[in-house]
């Protein structure tokens, strides 16, 4: 099988937990405000982890992510049951990365003391800001308090691998306000920062009341300008850049996403959940009742798009341009060779020329320049009919 930058054998596992305590405005995630299932649900991912126990051949899994939704409304026995599900079905390394995304307000000292007792060893919580006002019109569940408080209870309770997120690019968000958030999260330490640009997804609240003129749109020169701070800071404070929106100390990669840009295989569990093993992609049905219903009767549901060679080297082109480890041009032209076509080079050439690409040998990767247009320069590269 022709790999594209795979650098493991080595799989993950991703359980998309659909519940939370209230929508976000501008999630468009799969979720439900309702636990009404929530006992059904959780049958259900392991039904599903046993029917799909061959996805990933016999790779050992060296990453499990709990994503959502808001996985940390589960207790700590619900993640220990499906952290042993996925022990009874793929061999697990000893040294697995288990990360679990976490909003503020569900992470109290009771709720870390019983997951101290669980494999779970990486934290992922959901800052996005810590001015309350912020928090109000984004329509968090957590507040300015619950933000600052619980990074520390986090770390007392003993764990040190944490990423937190933040949000830029948003009409209340002032260049003072970002400035605040940024120094605020490094006060804390804090080993590995996400941090992503406001986008208006089409069936979200935010995108009705922008449309209904109730909203400001956002403002992609507020975004760039704020980007460019973001970089400039954990750049001076150690951080390594090494996805578009990922920051990490030395040692704090993420590797479960990591490997998703990386092209490592990995199997996704629960509705809405995507899978890859390197030939096709598959996503689960976006529903929670159909999803439990067709599990209690033994069966999958869900649909599955089988790769072309064209659509392979699409996508590494757009994931590999946003890290740090870049686009390896032998690859590409090898992939490109396959889809009978030629010149991967010279299209890349005028972005070299510009100042956004820079080549080390083989290897292409963004300038600071260019991390502004990552999407940009990835579409114009791509290959099409």
């Amino acid at each position: 099988m022709f790999k594209l930058n795979f650098v493991s054998d080595m799989a993950g596992i991703y359980f998309h937990i659909p519940f939370c305590k209230q929508a976000c405005h501008y999630c468009d995630f799969h979720f439900s405000t309702s636990l009404k299932y929530r006992e059904e649900m959780m049958a259900a991912m392991k039904c599903e982890l046993n029917l799909r126990a061959a996805y990933l051949k016999d790779e050992s899994v060296e990453t499990i992510y709990f994503g959502g939704g808001t996985p940390s409304l589960l207790t700590a026995t619900e993640i220990q049951q499906l952290i042993d599900a996925v022990t009874t079905c793929y061999p697990v390394t000893v040294d697995a990365e288990i990360t679990l995304e976490a909003n503020p307000d569900d992470l109290d000292a009771h709720l870390l003391l019983t997951l101290r007792k669980t494999p779970v060893n990486r934290f992922s919580i959901g800052i996005q800001s810590f001015f309350e006002e912020d928090l109000r019109w984004m329509n968090r569940a957590h507040g300015a308090e619950d933000a600052e408080a619980v990074i520390k209870r986090v770390q007392d309770a003993g764990f040190e691998n944490i990423t937190a997120d933040l949000i830029y690019g948003y009409p209340l968000l002032t260049d003072y306000k970002w400035q605040r958030n940024i120094e605020k999260l490094l006060s804390f330490a804090v080993p590995h920062i996400s941090a992503y640009s406001m986008t208006v997804e089409s069936q979200t609240a935010l995108a009705a009341m922008i449309r209904k003129g109730k909203q400001r749109p956002m403002d992609d020169r507020q975004s760039a300008a704020q980007f460019e701070y973001l970089m400039d800071t954990l750049q001076d404070r150690g951080y390594q850049h090494y996805e578009i929106s990922n920051f990490a100390k030395p040692g704090f990669l993420a590797r479960h996403n990591s490997n998703y840009w990386k092209g490592v295989a990995y199997l996704g569990i629960g509705p809405s959940a995507h899978s890859y093993d390197g030939h096709s992609r598959q996503w689960n049905v976006r529903n929670n009742i159909r999803y439990v219903r067709a599990l209690q009767q033994g069966e999958l549901a869900y649909e599955r798009e089988q790769l072309t060679d064209r659509d392979k080297l699409n996508e590494y082109i757009m994931t590999s341009l946003r890290t740090v480890w870049g686009l390896d041009l032998a690859v590409a032209e090898q992939q490109l060779y396959r889809t009978g076509r030629n010149g991967f080079i010279e299209a890349l050439q005028p972005f070299v020329d510009t100042g956004e690409v820079m080549l080390n040998g083989t290897v292409a990767t963004l300038t600071r320049k260019g991390k502004l247009k990552a999407d940009h320069i990835a579409a114009e590269l791509f290959v099409v009919d």
